[in-house]
């Protein structure tokens, strides 16, 4: 392979290497680090979703079911089910609203501190792999990260 990341000749020269596609790096170090993410949690009994669910419903305890599964790309059932976990664990607690009236889903103080302890993860995983960059550059990475993700600009 050459300094270009093209293959050199022999079979297959004709295709160009990939491995410097920036939209594949992107997918690979995603993978990556949701992999050690989700090992993390796990300890606690949590995923990625219910962090999520979490989060959006210690923002807006008024959101539905459908309203949280859309913001996860699930279905409403699916969330149900995500719910009912969370409930297990002790993070959620369901206000059932009565005749015709939606039921209202509450972050409990425990759920709160299991955000904390994601959000703690994230950060020590953060620091873990860019821990060897500057300040300004970890920075510039948030920011053309966020403009990727279709975030805020910092």
């Amino acid at each position: 392979m050459d300094a270009d990341g093209v293959a050199e000749a022999g079979p297959g020269a004709d295709v160009p290497s990939l491995t410097r596609s920036t939209a594949l790096l992107f997918i690979a170090a995603g993978r990556t680090v949701q992999r050690r993410v989700e090992a993390a949690l796990a300890e606690h009994g949590l995923t990625l979703r219910h962090v999520g669910a979490l989060g959006h419903l210690a923002a807006n305890p008024h959101l539905s079911y459908s309203d949280l599964g859309r913001r996860a790309g699930v279905t409403a059932q699916s969330m149900h089910a995500t719910v009912n976990r969370l409930e297990e664990l002790g993070a959620v607690s369901r206000q059932h609203g009565g005749h015709g009236r939606p039921a209202r889903l509450e972050v409990t103080g425990h759920g709160r501190a299991l955000l904390a302890r994601a959000g703690e993860i994230a950060a020590a995983l953060d620091d873990e792999l860019l821990g060897a960059l500057p300040g300004t550059d970890r920075a510039d990475l948030v920011r053309l990260l966020l403009g990727v993700a279709g975030g805020p600009p910092r």
